[in-house]
């Protein structure tokens, strides 16, 4: 079994807290992704995790044993970095099969390995290339490749995409979500891209300042945001944020008012507001659409035509700007009015202390 359970995890470096007691469980085979903005603790979360960091506070578990003081080498685990780490004097057979020849594995092992690795990353025609030979997206493969051939209980991997253009990262992360279907291995990744974490997860961990935000499945954390900061960082475009005021609460809705929106009525029971607080509206730029019974209305100020859809920056009376995506074909043009009806049954609403209502 690979579990992977994080109790109370903390991190110091003097007296600087990083780490701020994190609590994780991650199920055996599943694929968790850590995301957050630079600089909110992922990354040194994953290298507690691969032993390369000490850890100050909290119980780290991965299957049945505690690895707290447990060098890297005997954690069962393999980590796959942003940069390829791979031998550029060694050929690609001579990477894959690395780990196996500084731990004196017959050749016969080796060779078994280093082929099944080769052909789950089809990479079979690769195998007497040096890495110059290779490209971006080649030489990443030859990374994860090395992992594949230790055989590990848990896969890590840091930020092993951002090195790649725009187009392969696409192709990589196929590969990878294929990888995990593959080996139904247990992978946790860390990334700072929200849609790399969206696309690949079974479940996303948020984290922000070292501490975790919100646990939960790429549909949960992007229909149901826990607070602002999520609702702001999960999504893209990002979610839109509008602030208003309490103006009645009863068993089943909440109503609110705004300059921007007016007087609305969210379907939002038992909340714990008091009439007269400030609270926020969210309102993702996929649930503004044109036509119909307008909420609101403001001036258009760019225009970005994607193909399949189009984002339009609104500008509303308050001053403040919104993002709506609507259909690829829509004619709009900057300077126009426009006028725009919100699904306000997908509305979130949340609380002076940003947590969500």
């Amino acid at each position: 079994m690979a579990q992977v359970s994080l109790k109370g995890i903390k991190k110091n470096y003097g007296a600087t807290q990083v780490i701020k007691g994190v609590d994780i469980e991650i199920s055996d085979g599943e694929f968790v992704v850590f995301v957050g903005p630079s600089g909110c603790g992922k990354s040194t979360l994953l290298r507690m995790i691969a032993g390369l960091e000490d850890i100050t506070g909290g119980t780290l578990t991965i299957g049945d044993t505690v690895v707290n003081d447990l060098p890297p080498k005997d954690r069962r685990i393999a980590m796959v970095f942003q940069s390829y780490a791979i031998f550029p004097h060694m050929t690609v057979r001579e990477n894959l099969a690395f780990g196996l020849t500084i731990a004196n594995a017959p050749k016969a092992e080796k060779d078994a390995k280093v082929a099944e690795a080769a052909r789950i990353l089809q990479m079979e025609n690769l195998l007497e290339r040096r890495p110059s030979q290779l490209s971006g997206g080649q030489r990443q493969r030859v990374a994860i490749g090395r992992a594949i051939v230790r055989k590990p209980a848990v896969f890590l991997f840091d930020e092993p995409l951002s090195n790649l253009d725009a187009a392969l990262r696409v192709d990589m992360r196929m590969e990878l979500s294929k990888l995990h279907a593959d080996l139904g291995a247990t992978m946790i990744y860390v990334t700072h891209d929200q849609v790399e974490a969206m696309t690949l997860a079974d479940k996303i961990v948020v984290l922000k300042g070292g501490v975790v935000q919100q646990i939960g499945t790429p549909l949960e954390l992007y229909h149901t945001p826990a607070n602002l900061f999520v609702a702001g960082f999960m999504g893209s475009p990002k979610m839109n944020l509008l602030k208003a005021r309490v103006e009645a609460i009863d068993a089943t809705s909440v109503t609110v008012g705004s300059a921007d929106i007016g007087t609305v009525v969210l379907p939002k029971g038992g909340v714990s507001a008091a009439v007269g607080d400030e609270v926020t509206i969210g309102l993702r730029p996929h649930h503004l659409t044109l036509g119909g019974a307008h909420d609101i209305t403001g001036k258009v100020v760019l225009v970005e035509r994607l193909g399949n859809e189009t984002l339009a920056a609104v500008a509303l009376a308050s001053g403040q700007q919104i993002i709506a995506a609507l259909p690829g074909d829509v004619e709009v043009s900057a300077n126009q009015e426009l006028n725009l009806a919100t699904e306000l049954h997908r509305a979130s609403l949340f609380l002076p202390n940003g947590v969500a209502a």
